[in-house]
């Protein structure tokens, strides 16, 4: 059975995960106010617009096979079947570089942030209170840190380690 993740929030802006059977199976849960949000247990929730799912399995693999796909002409299509000419829905070819791109902007994004470590809860309450500069910072925090900086309406987003080359080596 292939399972639908949905992105939701709640009215305070609190961004959660919901996994479901269906997209009707989630429509049915919302409409019984069996919905509610793990933060501040508000059943007010709606679905965000989700971003793709990420397979990075392939990248590996992509980035050692040499390519030989041939590049897309004006007005022609590619030399590989199913690549995603014009008109047509990307390849799977297509949705491994574009992942691939997308991984390696966010590991930009996160190697452009300042390191602060262990002590991220703090810089980030005091970004939050006007106590320092705004900036992208990354860090470590505990999860009882991520649910107090949450309740007092600081966004944060965990990061996994494949995006941190810091964390990788």
């Amino acid at each position: 059975m292939s399972l639908k993740v949905f992105d939701l929030q709640c009215e305070h802006g609190h961004v959660f995960e919901g996994w479901f059977a269906s997209a009707d199976a989630y429509e049915s849960q919302k409409a019984n106010g069996l919905l509610s949000c793990p933060v501040c247990n508000s059943s007010a929730i709606s679905r965000k617009v989700s971003a793709a799912r990420l397979n990075v399995g392939n990248l590996k693999r992509e980035r050692l096979a040499p390519s030989n796909a041939v590049p897309a002409q004006a007005g022609g299509s590619s030399g590989t079947a199913g690549e995603g000419g014009a008109g047509q829905a990307p390849g799977a070819g297509d949705m491994a570089r574009i992942q691939a791109e997308f991984i390696r902007h966010v590991r930009k994004l996160v190697r452009e942030a300042e390191n602060v470590g262990n002590r991220f809860a703090e810089e980030s309450r005091r970004m939050h209170h006007g106590e320092s500069e705004e900036r992208a910072i990354r860090g470590t925090a505990t999860p009882q840190e991520r649910e107090e900086l949450a309740e007092e309406g600081i966004s944060v987003m965990a990061i996994p380690d494949f995006f941190d080359d810091d964390r990788l080596q």
